[in-house]
């Protein structure tokens, strides 16, 4: 692994562990909803799960990525040295262009079945904050993965790119998912052009129609244009969860190594 990888791998776990210790602060101290659930539990199979998804994907795939960023340097290959752009110009439209094939990817995951065995890992849990935003199952990342390498190779997409992309997506992911409460005026303003929690714990919700909706990460833009978006939903009715995972002693970490081989379930 060379210097630019490490600092790469460096920057994202800094800030990540960095929004974590906030959030997790803030949730305590100005929680949105009090938990269900045992939070030291809940946390141990979240982070559980993050840790081990870093250490698979440090071993298996950070190097594709990494070998992906230093081919399209080096042969100046994809669109962006195709067409010449500003070095401002070029990382606005990096994150702009990856947030949107996100969104794309994102509804995938929830309108493609076999997409959609791996990704309720992420929705069944029973509660939501913080340590919701990276509870993936290592599937869908590596999947991921190979589509972000094969990006970096259409678009040609540098390191810093991705770096300002990866860390934007980690932080906003990591507050949309909090059980925070920031005030209505705030998250109006935000919904504008970005993702407050309240639009995304609608995404969370166990009734199907308000799941398969808010799709967006970094902006909400995506569904506003798309027809995808939710907004009039009583917040306090929401219930966060798959409708058939209600029972948390079946949520555990390796019910959910296990569940993407488990029976179909919407």
């Amino acid at each position: 692994m060379n210097l630019s990888e490490i600092n790469h791998s460096l920057v994202r776990i800094a800030c990540y562990i960095a929004v974590l210790i906030v959030l997790c602060v803030f949730e305590i101290l100005r929680p949105y909803r009090e938990p269900s659930l045992s939070r030291v539990k809940r946390w141990m199979d979240n982070l559980g799960i993050t840790l081990v998804n870093n250490i698979l994907l440090n071993l298996a795939l950070v190097p594709l990525v990494s070998a992906s960023l230093a081919y399209a340097g080096k042969a100046r290959s994809g669109l962006f040295y195709i067409f010449e752009f500003h070095f401002l110009l070029k990382l606005l439209l990096t994150v702009i262009i990856m947030d949107f094939l996100l969104y794309i990817w994102h509804l995938l995951n929830h309108v493609v079945p076999f997409f959609w065995r791996f990704h309720r890992v992420h929705h069944s849990d029973l509660n939501m904050d913080v340590s919701t935003a990276t509870r993936f199952h290592f599937g869908e990342l590596a999947i991921s993965a190979l589509i972000k390498a094969s990006l970096i190779l259409f678009l040609g997409i540098d390191l810093v790119g991705l770096l300002a992309f990866d860390v934007l997506v980690l932080a906003t992911a990591q507050f949309q998912h909090s059980s925070l409460r920031v005030s209505e005026g705030f998250e109006r303003w935000y919904w504008l052009l970005f993702v407050p929690p309240s639009m995304h714990r609608i995404h969370h919700s166990v009734i199907i129609r308000e799941r398969d909706s808010n799709y967006g990460t970094i902006l909400s833009i995506w569904d506003r244009i798309l027809g995808t978006m939710i907004k009039n939903v009583d917040q306090n009715k929401i219930r966060i969860g798959v409708g058939a995972y209600p029972d948390f002693i079946r949520l555990r970490f390796l019910s959910l190594l296990l569940m993407p081989a488990t029976r179909k379930i919407k």
